[in-house]
């Protein structure tokens, strides 16, 4: 049986988001064009020949970690030999996201003519949701009454909430009543041949976004999750409730976000202003 079908099915059936699935089978593929072995005759020096021939080429070390956890996973788990490689994690550069001020969040807002492009920003930021999740919402993700949303199998196949902005509702009830397709697959935003609006499309929309409000800084879809965040912990919010509204498993995490906040709203004081 195809090694790569084995894979893919061993993976959904633990609950790997569909994305880390194809990676992981696209890291797969280019290790057995590289290594022409069968599978069951590899051993540890022809997986580290390969890890090292990927940082010749001058590799990341995020996409070293990719390569190196797809074939961890191919041989110990769903091949089940116990192939002991001993290949240290690489180091990746540690660098803070980028994120939006308050004043450049309403600029991008205000460069948006589209009414429905715009709710897709202002929702993204309102929650702090990830682009791939707005794109998946439905109609009856949405509890008004409550002021609560329901993020569907999201990362790590979980289920959690996101606040639905007051100032937002009436925008997204509008809009339902006026562009959603009714019935139980019913996405919140559609795109073609009704089918729900892809990743790229609202990365297009905030890039041209950016350019007409004239933003310097590299903007993507993910700043605006990373600004909600951060003006959360500058509003005073603990680390311990934001956590959960981003869908993080570790606080650790999330505690990026306070090192960006401004220095000020932490109670943080230059000792040059009193000398």
């Amino acid at each position: 049986m195809d090694e790569l079908y084995l894979l893919k099915k061993e993976a959904l059936r633990r609950g790997l988001s569909q994305r880390t699935v194809v990676t992981y089978c696209q890291c797969v593929r280019q290790f057995m064009r590289k290594n022409k072995k069968e599978l069951l005759k590899v051993t540890k020096s022809d997986i580290t020949g390969y890890i090292d021939s990927l940082i010749e080429k001058g590799a990341c070390g995020n996409t070293l970690n990719v390569h190196i956890n797809a074939l961890r996973f191919l041989f110990q788990e769903v091949l089940g030999r116990r192939i002991m490689f001993k290949v240290r994690y690489s180091k990746t550069p540690k660098t803070m996201p980028v994120f939006l001020t308050k004043g450049e969040v309403v600029r991008l807002f205000d460069a948006v003519k589209n009414t429905k492009h715009r709710l897709i920003l202002e929702l993204i930021y309102s929650a702090g949701l990830r682009v791939s999740e707005v794109v998946r919402l439905r109609r009856q993700d949405l509890e008004f009454e409550r002021g609560v949303g329901w993020v569907r199998k999201g990362k790590g196949a979980k289920d959690r909430p996101f606040i639905i902005a007051r100032l937002l509702a009436p925008k997204l009830k509008l809009h339902i009543a006026e562009a959603c397709e009714t019935g139980e697959l019913g996405y919140l935003f559609v795109g073609r041949k009704n089918a729900c609006l892809s990743v790229r499309s609202v990365q297009e929309i905030v890039k041209q976004a950016a350019s007409k409000a004239g933003i310097d800084k590299k903007v993507h879809p993910h700043s605006l999750r990373h600004s909600f965040a951060t003006h959360l912990i500058e509003d005073g919010y603990e680390v311990c409730a934001v956590q959960p509204l981003l869908g993080h498993s570790s606080a650790e995490t999330t505690m990026v976000y306070v090192h960006m906040a401004r220095p000020a709203l932490l109670g943080v004081q230059s000792p040059y202003d009193s000398l």
